[in-house]
């Protein structure tokens, strides 16, 4: 591994390590690149570039460090150019992401890439979150700030995302369904008060064994307690929605605590990892697809079939109590523009299928912004985690003609094989090179890109 280089970022000092193992900086070439101010990128290069090499891929999620992430070396070793960006809130506090400030900084990436002359087009690669900001920006990049600004979002967005540099073709690889979506799914509505994480209502604590929970193991909820469970997650949901905006019109009169923004603190919101509750503890819940799709299997045959999830049961203990682990720490003006979506009276969500969920009321939710993206659009799905089921989702919803669904058999959120999902050691094989062939033949497919 090549040492380090100290970078000086304005006033922050960043320690990164762009480069890997020998093996691929043979292959490879990297460049730190300064896209904006608290907007680092690296710059991955073939360093014999072919054909492919015309073709940029642009990774950037809304959140997360993804100066290093796996796409960068994959795609470049496959002969890709490949830029990976942070955005400028790629290392704060979940609830302090602004969807309005992030699309800005993906802005300055695809900028950058427009002006690089050995790139004819840019590819945009969606990961998680980072599936969130790609579909978003590719939206607004193609129908203009008018496709945010309409009477069915719960806030509009601002003027200053006008004229953003429209990319060529999008990726959307186990990205989930939206941030707001993720905190939907994740409120707990056993909360009865919004200051206070510890005084429980045991009738909707998806953790309380009378309900039917199971610790380390499969938790066997009734029909009856969950739709009792669900029911209240969207009621308290909308409530959430509609204390915020009241906030935000005392802030906007000059009655809020502070002029620009407040506190906005939500006890059991937190998002991230197996705080996603009920489909985590159990997993008949968001369990297989609707329709059959091609699954890629370890070997690289693909099968057509209605695709079932691997997972096995996570998340055996109750966050909410925690303020550290269990609180969506958001202000005001984060909750609204990254975290509100609407339901309606019949939001569940079963099996296979998520519904009473108002797409068009958030800009930031990739089964509504996928309905105003034409260019080619690749979405994947990764079969050991609940959120690959959001890729039957967003394919439905794509506008495009040009459109592909697939999914990885036994891969993790993060594309590596499920060890603990397996049935006979090394079952799944290598998901990471299963993952990237495909996306490469994607890419590479004659006429598409080429």
């Amino acid at each position: 591994m090549k040492s380090c280089k100290l970078l000086v970022l304005f006033a922050a000092t960043v320690m990164l390590c762009a480069v890997v193992s020998a093996a691929q900086d043979s292959q490879i070439k990297t460049t730190f690149v300064k896209l904006g101010q608290g907007v680092p990128g690296v710059f991955y290069e073939p360093v014999n570039p072919g054909p492919k090499a015309q073709i940029a891929v642009f990774i950037m999620h809304n959140e997360g460090d993804y100066l290093t992430f796996s796409g960068c070396t994959e795609l470049s070793k496959r002969g890709y150019r490949v830029l990976c960006g942070n955005t400028t809130t790629a290392k704060a506090n979940v609830g302090n992401v602004n969807m309005d400030r992030v699309l800005l900084d993906a802005k300055l990436g695809v900028a950058w890439l427009r002006k690089n002359p050995d790139v004819k087009k840019i590819v945009l690669w969606g990961h998680s979150g980072g599936g969130v900001l790609m579909s978003s920006y590719q939206d607004i990049a193609e129908n203009g700030v008018k496709v945010c600004q309409g009477p069915e979002k719960i806030v509009k967005c601002p003027d200053s995302l006008a004229g953003m540099p429209a990319a060529d073709g999008m990726m959307l690889v186990d990205s989930n369904w939206g941030t707001a979506t993720m905190m939907l799914f994740s409120i707990d509505p056993s909360v009865t008060s919004e200051d206070n994480g510890i005084k429980l209502n045991p009738d909707l604590d998806l953790f309380n064994p009378k309900n039917g929970f199971v610790a380390n193991g499969n938790s066997d909820y009734s029909a009856e307690f969950i739709k009792k469970w669900q029911t209240a997650v969207g009621k308290r949901n909308n409530a959430l929605i509609d204390s915020a905006l009241a906030k935000l019109a005392d802030i906007q009169a000059g009655k809020g605590p502070y002029n620009d923004d407040a506190p906005f603190d939500i006890p059991g919101g937190n998002f991230v990892g197996a705080a996603n509750r009920l489909f985590a503890q159990d997993v008949n819940l968001m369990s297989h697809t609707v329709k059959a799709w091609p699954l890629i299997h370890a070997d690289g045959s693909i099968t057509n079939e209605i695709v079932h999830t691997v997972r096995v049961p996570e998340g055996f203990n109750n966050p909410t109590p925690s303020y550290s682990n269990g609180t969506l720490k958001a202000t005001v003006r984060s909750f609204l523009s990254t975290f509100a979506l609407r339901t309606g009276p019949d939001f569940s969500y079963n099996e296979d299928t998520v519904k009473g969920i108002d797409w068009s009321s958030s800009y930031s939710a990739p089964p509504g912004t996928v309905e105003g993206i034409g260019v080619p659009t690749l979405v994947m799905g990764m079969t050991a985690h609940w959120e690959y089921l959001a890729a039957e989702t967003i394919y439905n919803h794509s506008k495009a003609t040009d459109k592909t669904l697939a999914f990885v058999e036994g891969a993790t959120h993060g594309y590596t094989p499920c060890k603990k999902c397996e049935k006979t050691p090394g079952q799944y094989g290598d998901t990471i090179k299963t993952l990237y062939d495909y996306a490469d033949k994607w890419l590479s497919k004659p006429g598409r890109f080429m």
